[in-house]
């Protein structure tokens, strides 16, 4: 089996793949590129030609974007327990909100983060529509937990998920809604997670 490689950056998104790969047990080399030039040489952009992390690079295989990370390494070690069963109806609920996770709350995040409102016909023609309206989407899905996404089991997806509401409510200055609140509270019961949310 071939070694794999991270890349990454302590102050990243590969924080979520490597909490993944900790909650796995998979063993894996972590390199860290600072920001700038070391994302920038000949030979992280022919990895990454967007010069950004993480990327993950498993023998002949390269994966970038977190959430592709994530579904890969949970596809890849299913005997782990991280995904649900090729075609198992919770499937559904994964790819959804992994995806809904990485497309419109990410663009949610980016426009609240520059102080853009979009106007109404902006909206209309955004992925995502609204901040208000895809966070409350968020709070559907949270609300709905039992306790995790896919119903009793922790799975890839509430890693990636719950990264995301931990740096929306710790680092953005997002009030945690009730529903965030109680998943955060049933993530943490798990060790490495609750050491994230003590930092």
């Amino acid at each position: 089996m071939s070694e794999l490689v991270l890349f990454t950056n302590a102050m990243s998104r590969g924080n979520t793949a490597e909490l993944l790969l900790k909650m796995m047990d998979v063993p894996y080399k972590r390199i860290e590129l600072a920001y700038g030039a070391e994302m920038h040489t000949k030979e992280y952009l022919a990895i990454n030609p967007m010069a950004k992390v993480p990327a993950l690079v498993d023998g002949d295989v390269i994966v970038t974007e977190c959430a592709a990370i994530c579904l890969y390494l949970a596809d890849k070690f299913i005997e782990k327990g991280f995904a649900p069963a090729l075609n198992s109806p919770e499937r559904g609920a994964y790819y959804r909100w992994f995806l809904f996770t990485a497309g419109p709350i990410e663009s949610a995040f980016t426009v609240l983060d520059l102080g853009v409102e979009l106007t109404e016909e902006q909206q209309k023609s955004s992925g995502f529509g609204s901040v208000e309206r895809t966070l409350a989407t968020l709070d559907v899905c949270l609300a709905s937990a039992k306790p995790y996404i896919c119903g009793e089991t922790l799975m890839a997806v509430d890693v990636y998920v719950g990264c995301f509401v931990m740096f929306l409510t710790k680092y953005c200055n997002y009030t945690a809604t009730p529903a965030m609140q109680k998943y955060m509270d049933n993530l943490a019961i798990h060790p490495e997670i609750a050491a994230l949310l003590a930092m």
